[in-house]
């Protein structure tokens, strides 16, 4: 799904009314219709209820003038629409929407035109009430001033005594272009917003103010949304459900058929990444996987994984880490493997190391996912290191290791994620997971995606190696496909300890209870089992 600024909506819309035919007047109609069905969907029936709608002077108070009247018609017991101005004040198909409630409802509808005028609801007997915010929409770019910054405080102030809010769009005072706070803005319950979500509706820590969001189509032809421009796209469960049922498995399936991994990871003291990410590539449906990891890692690697896991030893320094002597044996042992994932636990600080991983993915002959410490002995990027359909890279780091990665402050990269993975993606010709609160992939046909999986329990130790054994399980079963793969193995892992968040709680939630949660997390998407 793609995910829009305010322009390419503003100019979707244009097109829509230009080329589609479609009036105007029809898409605030169905505009407000969704937000009245979404009401009923999460809140129940209108009947005998009691609503109070804040409308600005723009289209989005032409939408919260249309939500007034449909509530009013099937049934609301009071409706109390405040319009911010007055109605001369407003133009178009805003204006006409305000005026049939004033000819219908003269007695709903009160203007504000100081901050001293009061935007408090008054009702014939106490009782419940739910606050609509129609107040400015996607086209702000600065802060809410005066009287709207007064409403947007008075509708916070009402829900915090436990009134519930529903914005229209996006939640008054946020920009729909970033996901940074630019000024006061509503803290909705629910915000329905229409055709596709935007830039504020997805990012944090603007995206916290939305309550819950629905994506309501308003009659824009699919096809204008491909046109838009936008590089930017929202991970969807279908597309998930896409990818597995592509790579299920034939009933004539074996361990080999079904991928078989290679995995460059573990150092004396850091066996349980290695073992993380092993499990995770197994319970990500991939038939083999085997650890080549450092000599005396490897007794304690075995206790720490479970039975299914192979392992090899590979030569090591005195630290303990990997030597770059091990390369031929490591070669050696990538020839016909799927997928190669590489470090895990490797430990960075040694240049013999850093020297073998360089070598490990300059000589790949199997696609490679490289995470961690395998980032580390690599930064900066060697400039000459480029992916290719044939060999694909994908990278999954954190943003310090993002930083390290392009020799700029971590502070610069959680500024503008977006936009430096997909340079990177671009540039290298690698397909990045810039990791964090609403992970970012970054295709490198410049595409990014947005995944909206995953809480904060899962900063923990060990999260990152697991996601790393998901992506190299998930591609080894579909290596044609590296980037479905990769969008698969970030929304799965996500979902995985949102479940597991779910049923233990945030503050104990530990790296293995993701893993624990992957086959649910598969179920959740809508894989099934059928006998063949």
């Amino acid at each position: 799904m793609k995910i829009l600024t305010a322009q390419q909506m503003r100019e979707i819309d244009r097109l829509s009314v230009e080329i589609g035919a479609i009036p105007y007047s029809v898409l605030m109609e169905n505009a407000g219709t969704r937000v009245v069905e979404a009401i009923i969907d999460n809140y129940g029936p209108v009947e005998g209820k009691r609503f109070v709608v804040y409308c600005g002077k723009g289209n989005n108070g032409g939408d919260g003038a249309v939500i007034a009247r449909l509530l009013r018609m099937k049934g609301a017991r009071e409706v109390v629409l405040f319009l911010l101005g007055s109605i001369d004040q407003t133009t178009g198909e805003a204006r006409t929407n305000l005026e049939i409630v004033e000819r219908l409802y003269p007695d709903d509808i009160h203007y504000l035109a100081e901050i001293s005028d009061s935007a408090e609801p008054k009702f014939r007997d106490t009782g419940d009430y739910l606050l609509i915010d129609a107040l400015l929409g996607t086209g702000i770019s600065r802060p809410a001033e005066a009287l709207f910054a007064a409403t947007i405080e008075l509708i916070n102030r009402l829900k915090a005594a436990g009134r519930r809010v529903v914005s229209v769009d996006i939640p008054s005072g946020l920009s729909s272009d970033t996901g940074q706070i630019i000024g006061p803005n509503v803290h909705a319950d629910l915000t329905v917003t229409f055709t596709s979500p935007k830039i504020g509706n997805i990012l944090p820590p603007a995206c916290y103010a939305n309550g819950k969001l629905v994506v309501a189509p308003i009659g824009t032809p699919d096809w204008l949304l491909e046109r838009s421009g936008s590089h930017l796209n929202l991970i969807e469960k279908t597309r998930v459900r896409i990818f597995l049922s592509k790579s299920l498995r034939p009933p004539d399936a074996h361990k080999g058929s079904a991928g078989d991994v290679l995995l460059i990871a573990g150092s004396r003291g850091k066996t349980g990444a290695a073992a993380l990410a092993a499990n995770a590539v197994l319970r990500a449906g991939a038939g083999l996987v085997t650890v080549a990891t450092a000599r005396s890692a490897q007794s304690l690697l075995i206790n720490q994984s479970i039975p299914e896991v192979m392992t090899e030893v590979l030569d090591e320094l005195e630290s303990g880490a990997i030597s770059h002597t091990a390369i031929e044996r490591a070669l050696l042992l990538a020839k016909g493997r799927t997928v190669i994932a590489l470090g895990p636990g490797l430990s960075s600080a040694e240049e013999s190391t850093r020297g073998f991983v360089r070598e490990c993915v300059e000589k790949r002959i199997s696609p490679l996912v490289i995470d961690a410490d395998g980032l580390n002995a690599l930064a900066p990027w060697p400039p000459g290191l480029q992916g290719s359909d044939k060999l694909p890279i994908t990278i999954t780091p954190h943003p310090g290791e993002m930083a390290r990665l392009i020799g700029r402050k971590n502070s610069e990269v959680l500024e503008d994620r977006i936009g430096i993975a997909r340079d990177f993606a671009i540039k290298h010709q690698v397909i990045t997971v810039l990791k964090g609160n609403r992970t970012i992939i970054a295709a490198p046909d410049g595409n990014a995606y947005v995944n909206p999986t995953g809480n904060a329990g899962m900063a923990t130790a060990g999260s990152g190696d697991v996601l790393t054994g998901l992506i190299a399980g998930l591609l080894a079963q579909c290596p044609s496909a590296p980037l479905e793969a990769t969008i698969a193995g970030v929304y799965l892992h996500g979902l995985a300890g949102d479940i597991a968040a779910n049923r233990l709680g945030m503050r104990s939630l530990i790296a293995s209870d993701i893993t624990a949660h992957i086959s649910d997390a598969i179920l959740n998407t809508g894989e099934s089992f059928e006998r063949g």
